[in-house]
């Protein structure tokens, strides 16, 4: 079953909160706080906020920058998840993407659905790597935002977490990239 193993050392990592929104401003992005503020109370480092609109070639390359920048282990974005036309989170994500990682999508899907019940069917919560980064896009409300960071990452970003958890792998991410 699942569990922290306290006879290993916590190891903060580095994550990148990306607000996705035609209308939202800073002081109006309850989404990214949630997202921060749980970074913050985890002990993780926030490496950088944005906020974009919903733009698939401007998010691409935020996330390709990120992805670049060796201070950024992991990118969270919130908004542009959705079925309408401006919802292209998503597509750039996967445009970024050098694997995805299918089942974040689906067992989002799962606890999605103990909480909204079928609406869950509405969300196209993805996750990624690229360039030994992982990336995340998930939903733009506040519960959305809580459930996929209390339910999902706040376990798979710590490195105390078994069976296994993402933090361990980190450093292999990109190994492909170093052969020769």
């Amino acid at each position: 079953m699942s569990r922290i193993d306290e006879s290993l050392d916590f190891i903060a990592i580095r994550i990148a909160v990306l607000t996705v929104s035609d209308s939202r401003s800073l002081a109006e992005d309850r989404s990214g706080d949630v997202l921060v503020d749980r970074i913050a109370k985890a002990g993780h480092v926030l490496a950088d906020r944005k906020i974009l609109a919903d733009e698939r070639a401007e998010i691409a390359d935020q996330l390709r920058a990120w992805c670049a920048d060796p201070a950024v282990d992991v990118v969270i974005s919130t908004g542009g998840t959705g079925l309408t036309g401006r919802d292209v989170s998503v597509e750039a994500h996967r445009d970024v993407y050098e694997k995805e990682i299918d089942a974040f999508g689906t067992v989002f899907t799962i606890v999605s659905m103990q909480k909204i019940g079928t609406s869950a069917v509405q969300s196209r919560a993805t996750g990624g790597v690229a360039n030994g980064t992982y990336l995340f896009a998930l939903p733009g409300s506040p519960g959305a935002c809580k459930d996929a960071w209390d339910e999902i990452l706040e376990r798979q970003l710590d490195y105390r977490h078994r069976p296994c958890n993402f933090v361990e792998i980190l450093p292999r991410l990109d190994e492909h990239q170093r052969r020769k």
